[in-house]
């Protein structure tokens, strides 16, 4: 019989004289003898994640048509014009049946008179979706547009948990941006993941950085990307012969499926699976300009499902686009960024710039839905996934109607594939949703006026 391994194994090896280690895929010697757990750790793998899109969707509250909100269908809800990506593909796969959207809420925090402008929906918004509390009061000053959050950001409560990570694995949590264009270059403008007032966690922001991250061999100043299959072949090869047939055919495919990662960032014909590393340039680095977004999504999106299936981390907040969003969307149409386009009320480009982000939206979640998970099932059946952004309404910043998206199965946890409408609901009872999903006997959540004891109880199980 095939020996038991502990989730945690990794191949190892030595280069250059340091220690150098590649995580493992799935494998059934990880799971117990029902085939549910991991072999050292009872309980179902739950993850956390956030897509973050800045400056809304286009939407407005004078008068134009609400083309976000979905209606209900046989599925549970048909999409509106601008989630239509979520709706069937070309092959009449749907994501409908993955996603709930909750419509209706807004912050419940309360907004100080002094210093003013503390209600703009940039500010406020960005904080009280991404930790439930309103921007901090010291230090605000709305002219220079220059704020910080009170507390830390949900991932991070998630990510420090007691009862989220039995063992912390190598990543606490992974940050990533697809966009290079910020509202600003200076404070909360250019992070969506935060420990605390002025501590942010700086997002990965090109595609080689992140593949570095998670995969390069490095020895003092140097790294070497190429060799770390080698330094660890022989620990492999032992690997190999302890295994039963199904997980030789899986190990073997994920160290192709590393090389093949590594050949794509390396363009060379030679990267648990370990990627090759994606192409070069053409916006990949990071930096702002005409960045082929959809194609720099889908590259980082595989490089996160990988780390995520080899449990080198359970929580990631990808920002697609940033606070503000100066993203100019070339593919659609634009010469100029979202931001300005709202205020311009270019309400047809910024129609096709929100379809555009849930393309995104929906390339992130077929990719995880596709990257097999320990003991059956996906990746993004084990992950509670939240999308959203700062506001509804580009133009005025309205907070109200705020944009919420729930995907994934949470291990279980959620009920997805259904529309919520809760007017005037409070968004922190989305917050206490996710935490009451992942586990974490939470029973109330919000700060500052906006506090509530009620969860979200249509999409939990």
């Amino acid at each position: 019989m095939a020996r038991t391994l502990s989730r945690r194994t990794l191949l190892r090896g030595v280069f250059g004289g340091s220690l150098v280690s590649l995580a493992l895929p799935p494998l059934e010697a990880m799971l117990d003898s029902h085939g549910e757990a991991w072999a050292d750790e009872p309980g179902p793998i739950r993850r956390y994640g956030v897509f973050f899109w800045g400056n809304g969707y286009a939407w407005n509250t004078r008068g134009r048509p609400d083309r976000w909100t979905p209606t209900p269908g046989p599925m549970g809800w048909t999409p509106s014009e601008q989630l239509s990506p979520l709706g069937p593909d070309a092959a009449g796969r749907t994501m409908t049946d993955r996603v709930s959207v909750i419509t209706g809420l807004e912050p419940k925090t309360a907004i100080p008179a002094s210093p003013g402008g503390q209600g703009d929906g940039h500010m406020r918004g960005v904080a009280v979706a991404l930790s439930g509390d309103r921007p901090r009061p010291e230090g605000f000053h709305h002219p220079d547009h220059i704020f910080a959050l009170s507390r830390p950001t949900l991932d991070q409560v998630i990510a420090r948990h007691p009862r989220f990570y039995a063992t912390a694995p190598r990543f606490r949590s992974l940050e990533l941006s697809v966009s290079g264009n910020r509202f600003h270059d200076y404070g909360t403008w250019t992070a969506i993941s935060y420990n605390g007032p002025e501590s942010q966690n700086l997002p990965i922001r090109s595609v080689d950085a992140l593949f570095d991250q998670l995969f390069a061999v490095r020895t003092g100043d140097t790294t070497d990307r190429a060799l770390l299959l080698d330094a660890v072949a022989d620990d492999a090869r032992r690997l190999h012969g302890l295994l039963g047939a199904n997980d030789r055919q899986r190990l073997d495919a994920h160290l192709e499926h590393v090389r093949t990662l590594q050949r794509e960032l390396t363009g060379s014909q030679a990267a648990c699976q370990m990627p090759a590393r994606p192409a070069r340039g053409g916006g990949f680095d990071g930096a702002p300009g005409n960045e082929p977004l959809l194609d720099k999504l889908d590259a980082m999106a595989r490089l996160l499902a990988l780390a995520l299936q080899c449990d080198m981390t359970r929580v990631f907040s990808l920002m697609f686009t940033g606070p503000g969003s100066q993203t100019v969307f070339r593919d659609v149409g634009a010469t100029t960024g979202l931001h300005q386009l709202c205020h311009d009320e270019n309400w047809e480009l910024s129609r096709r710039a929100t379809i555009y982000s849930m393309r995104c939206f929906r390339r992130l979640l077929d990719i995880l839905a596709a990257t097999p998970d320990v003991g059956g099932g996906s990746v993004l059946d084990n992950t509670v996934l939240l999308g959203t952004s700062e506001f509804s309404a580009g133009d005025v910043h309205e907070v109200g109607n705020f944009p919420v998206l729930l995907a994934g199965g949470g291990s279980g946890a959620l009920r997805p594939g259904t529309h919520i409408h809760l007017p005037d609901g409070n968004l922190a009872r989305v917050h206490l949703t996710i935490q009451q999903a992942l586990g974490l006997g939470v029973d109330t959540f919000g700060f500052n006026g906006g506090e509530t004891r009620e969860s979200v109880a249509q999409v939990l199980r």
